[in-house]
């Protein structure tokens, strides 16, 4: 008599195929969900004779679930605006720290604790490269990645400056014209340089660059700090030839130097750039009105942190309120040798296991690992309208083993009855 437990198997079975579907679409909307599909196998059978020409006869009995492979095709991407969003454009696993266990996710909805720590929607330490005053060692050991929002860019003091401006060439001898630079101290004060140029001859002119009184200690008149002038026993002026191009000075003033200033600051030295890199003058004298196109100098104050954004290779790219950006941290990411050996630790987390091998960690487009795509979530890879088919196939499953199970039953009643 055929045996219950043949079809109990394909109910069985039947019940886990269901409960892997269910899972999928209760988690249609889990970011970066990778679906799963339950793989059916036959189990060992029986041999109960041979056939005439020598064939084995054998009765199966009955199926179970093999595997359980997991569906890592990539989901869509979804832009959402959130800084602290990150999605994965290709193969690979961010890192976290949960509770001083090692885990992996794909599910980039992170977030920053009071700390500035960045987290995983289950509170795992993500781990990346630090930056050091905007510089990542790629040398150094993955850790912690930390946004503060209090964070600080530290001033830099002006060491270039550059004027593009035109002379009229018609302006009288003794006329004058003036304009303004702004350069930063060692501790990020902001002071204002006027410059002011004197027509004392056909294309010559005199400048003089001052500094207010208020700047500087013990002052009571502004205080020059650079000139020159083309009636010296050794001229020092402008020059211009025919065509209203500079000829002197014929290098950049250097060693242009501000010191005793009233806020304690270094010594503040910087060079007035005449010439650009092309040796192009950056003053001319033509016939048109005098006046400023665009002033230029490198120096900038303090400013705290005020937005970021994480870029392709997993930089965090900080910008602050002095304008000036800055590298806060790398995201790192990890492949694997092989994905299907990943243990589901829920939580939208992965474990390594010995058959999944050791994770392979590096920055992000580098040794076969996909990019990050910054302010954007990876959605769901489950594809609904699969899901409701396989749902039909496997509710047809269970409902023909369960048909079995009853005829046995049936056949087993007409047994017992023929002793009666």
């Amino acid at each position: 008599m055929p045996s219950f437990s043949t079809s109990l198997s394909g109910l069985n079975a039947s019940s886990q195929d269901l409960s892997v579907i269910s899972n999928n679409l209760a988690n249609l909307n889990t970011t970066a969900y990778k679906g799963a599909r339950a793989s059916f196998q036959d189990l060992f059978y029986q041999q109960v004779g041979t056939s005439g020409n020598g064939n084995p006869v054998q009765v199966g009995v009955g199926t179970a679930v093999g595997s359980i492979p997991a569906n890592f095709t990539q989901g869509n991407i979804q832009s959402t605006g959130v800084p602290t969003d990150v999605a994965i454009q290709g193969a690979g696993f961010l890192i976290g720290m949960n509770n001083g266990q090692e885990v992996f996710f794909r599910a980039g909805n992170l977030s920053i604790e009071a700390d500035g720590t960045l987290v995983s929607s289950d509170g795992a330490i993500v781990q990346g490269l630090a930056a050091a005053n905007g510089v990542i060692n790629t040398n150094q050991t993955p850790g912690p990645l930390t946004i503060s929002n209090g964070l600080i860019n530290p001033p830099k003091a002006t060491t270039t400056a550059e004027l593009n401006l035109n002379l009229n060439s018609a302006t009288a001898v003794g006329g004058t014209f003036s304009t303004a630079l702004t350069v930063y101290d060692s501790l990020g004060a902001a002071h204002v340089l006027t410059f002011t140029f004197t027509k004392t001859a056909a294309n010559n002119w005199d400048y003089k660059v001052t500094i207010p009184a208020a700047d500087i200690t013990g002052a009571a008149a502004p205080v020059v700090i650079a000139s020159g002038s083309s009636s010296n026993a050794t001229p020092n002026g402008l020059v211009f030839n025919g065509s209203g191009q500079l000829t002197s000075p014929n290098a950049n003033l250097t060693g242009i130097a501000i010191a005793g200033l009233a806020d304690g600051a270094s010594t503040l030295t910087f060079a007035w750039n005449l010439y650009d890199a092309n040796k192009n003058g950056l003053l001319t004298q033509v016939a048109a009105a005098s006046a400023t196109s665009t002033t230029l100098q490198n120096g900038f104050a303090s400013g705290s942190l005020v937005s970021y954004s994480i870029g392709s290779d997993g930089t965090i790219q900080g910008t602050f309120s002095n304008g000036q950006t800055q590298a806060l941290g790398q995201i790192l990411l990890a492949t694997f040798p092989n994905n299907q050996g990943l243990a589901r630790n829920g939580s939208n987390e992965f474990l390594s296991t010995l058959s999944s091998g050791a994770a392979n960690i590096g920055i992000p487009g580098t040794g076969g690992r996909g990019t990050l795509s910054g302010g954007a979530l990876e959605q769901s890879n489950v594809d609904i309208s699969q899901q409701f088919a396989d749902l039909i196939v496997a509710e047809s499953g269970y409902q023909a083993n369960a048909k079995v199970v009853t005829t046995l039953n049936v056949i087993t009643q007409a047994t017992i009855n023929l002793i009666q």
